[in-house]
């Protein structure tokens, strides 16, 4: 069965907020929470961006579905500090925690003043850290692990608190090169929704580098992230989508940008057709059922949602009445 989970964009809501939205999404048949790792938000508008991991801990307190964030390990996060978080969050909900990784954003990760490398730096370093996040997972009890790479060092040491089974790390990505290399390293997919000719090429390359490394592609996670805009009225959902843009979803130069004043500007110049085929703004939620149900007819056996509109219920609402129940999973 394919999780439909909802997508806690912790950069738009105060942490006892997101945790409540999770609960009631979860009273109202979405499964599992992705929660995005901030240290800003995105722009000054959205106003918050609380600490991912303390949130997980609170949701799966408060929560039963599967959890986990698209972390950046970099110089904000250790490699290892990032396995330790990961773990005890395992080991404290078996059967229940993944691990997401991404390469980040300058918004987030300049806070520490190191450099901030172009994008095939940040694309190596990210591959280097899962390296050193799975060597920790997988080393036998009483063993420690050393590394020494281009981006990170690991002196001796182990983790002494570990689950039952090792979380998942799933590579998130939006280039197919970066997808082939998530194939053979990681044990599963992110991604962020896109048109489906774009998304096929991500899932045949993660497929093929999934076989190079000698594994089956479908029994893999292949996640993605699924911004949409809903109202009861088309204009208000156009509108709502470009007061509160998805900024992870729009085709915006925001990768260098170190400040959300600067985002804010760069998202002030944001059109519609920007979002085009990336996010569905649509008040007819047959529309959105069949955008969910593309998605699962691709190949994704795990969509998580996020709505634009300033009423997160009502949008989880609208969904449990019409949408969920119409999907083939």
């Amino acid at each position: 069965m394919a999780t439909i989970g909802l997508a806690a964009m912790l950069e738009t809501l105060h942490p006892r907020d997101a945790v409540e939205l999770a609960v009631h999404a979860q009273e109202h048949g979405f499964s599992g929470v992705m929660a995005t790792d901030r240290f800003q938000p995105w722009t000054p508008r959205q106003g918050h961006a609380g600490f991912v991991w303390d949130v997980l801990g609170a949701l799966g307190e408060r929560t039963t579905g599967d959890l986990g964030p698209v972390a950046v390990p970099g110089s904000r996060m250790h490699p290892a500090v990032l396995a330790q978080a990961s773990a005890t969050l395992a080991a404290m909900n078996p059967g229940r925690h993944w691990l997401g990784v991404a390469s980040g954003d300058a918004v987030d990760e300049h806070v520490t003043g190191d450099y901030w490398p172009e994008a095939p730096g940040r694309i190596a370093r990210l591959f280097e850290a899962v390296e050193i996040v799975r060597k920790l997972f997988a080393a036998p009890a009483g063993r420690d692990v050393r590394f020494s790479g281009h981006y990170f060092r690991l002196e001796a040491t182990r983790l002494w608190t570990v689950p039952e089974a090792a979380p998942e790390v799933l590579v998130a990505t939006g280039g197919p090169v970066t997808a082939r290399r998530a194939g053979r390293q990681a044990d599963g997919l992110i991604t962020m929704a896109a048109p489906p000719e774009r998304l096929q090429v991500l899932l045949d390359r993660f497929a093929a580098g999934a076989r190079e490394a000698g594994k089956d592609p479908d029994t893999m996670p292949k996640v993605v992230q699924v911004p949409v805009s809903w109202a009861p009225d088309l204009a208000q959902a156009e509108e709502n989508v470009l007061a509160n843009p998805p900024i992870g979803a729009a085709r915006l130069p925001r990768s260098d940008l170190r400040s959300p004043h600067d985002v804010a500007a760069v998202a002030r110049l944001l059109r519609a057709e920007d979002l085009a085929g990336r996010v569905l703004v649509s008040a007819d939620l047959a529309a959105h059922a069949k955008h969910l149900q593309r998605l699962l007819d691709l190949g994704f056996d795990r969509l998580y949602v996020h709505d634009a509109g300033p009423d997160a219920r009502a949008w989880i609402d609208a969904y449990a009445a019409e949408v969920l129940p119409a999907l083939t999973r």
